[in-house]
């Protein structure tokens, strides 16, 4: 009996021991380095960007009817999601931050480029230098003060114009708009002068022994159009003097959009005069692209 009472008390010594243990051992620090915020600007109020280079053209983009769209060095639509990288500096934050008296320290007294914003209360600019050479951060200045941030603000701000242009043959509202299309100039369309409508909802094709699903044609129109975007696109410049294969897409406002098929293999190349754009589709995108699913008999 006595020993049992003698282990009681061991066990009751061993129980208070860890639970002061626990309650006094020193508290993990949770709180990690202070972050700062480059700036509390809202990436919605902005109607203008421009990027500017030391030592070659700048890059600017203005925004119409919601979207963004290149004014320089070309004009035509904008990548969206990429004009949103180039903004994303502004919802940045840095552990560090240092007062921007000393601009030739952080070699910001000639940067390496200037991120230029407009919106309705003023301009903003961002500016950015050098980079640490113990983090590999750049120091990037915004208004009294210095901070320091990852390489991809600039890279994304410095991504060849090319680049920027939106791969998407369609606009946002074009693709919402599509009736139809008429593929009548193509040749392997030519002797059944192909046309397919959409109408209320349904397809409907002027090829006798054509058997549509309007499944298939479904996922024919948001593979190959909506959801389509070229590998890369080059401005283009019709030559008047060559007759193109083409084709039309008709849209629910009576407009129409038209393509040239500068080539076929090894890519589809197609050329979109009214916006001095060519795109390029690999060979099996683009035959998709320019054959609907007839499954003619």
């Amino acid at each position: 009996m006595k020993k049992r009472w003698l282990l009681n008390l061991v066990m009751l010594a061993l129980v208070v021991g860890l639970v002061t243990f626990l309650y006094t051992r020193p508290k993990a620090n949770n709180d990690g380095p202070s972050q700062h915020e480059v700036s509390t600007l809202k990436l919605a109020d902005f109607t203008s960007i421009k990027v500017e280079f030391p030592t070659k053209a700048a890059t600017s983009f203005e925004k119409v009817d919601g979207f963004w769209r290149m004014t320089a060095p070309y004009k035509t639509r904008a990548d969206q999601l990429s004009v949103q990288r180039i903004l994303a500096v502004i919802a940045a934050k840095s552990t560090e931050k240092f007062p921007n008296t000393d601009l030739a320290k952080f070699g910001l007294d000639n940067p390496q480029l200037r991120l230029k914003l407009t919106s309705a209360a003023g301009a903003e600019e961002f500016s950015f230098g050098t980079f640490n050479s113990v983090t590999e951060e750049q120091y990037v200045a915004y208004k009294n003060a210095v901070y320091l941030l990852p390489g991809s603000y600039a890279e994304a701000a410095s991504t060849q114009s090319i680049e920027l242009i939106d791969k998407t043959p369609l606009t946002k509202n074009e693709a919402k708009q599509i009736s139809g299309f008429d593929f009548a100039h193509l040749e392997q369309w030519e002797q059944a002068h192909l046309n397919v409508e959409l109408d209320d909802g349904k397809w409907k094709v002027n090829v006798p022994k054509a058997k549509i699903t309007q499944n298939e044609m479904n996922e024919w129109l948001d593979f190959s159009w909506k959801q389509a975007q070229a590998k890369q696109v080059e401005l283009y410049t019709p030559d008047h003097k060559i007759t193109y294969p083409s084709f039309d897409i008709k849209l629910k406002d009576g407009k129409k959009v038209h393509f040239d098929k500068i080539s076929e293999a090894p890519d589809l190349l197609l050329g979109r005069p009214d916006e001095g754009v060519m795109y390029h589709f690999s060979n099996d995108v683009g035959f998709t692209m320019l054959n609907p699913p007839l499954n003619i008999q």
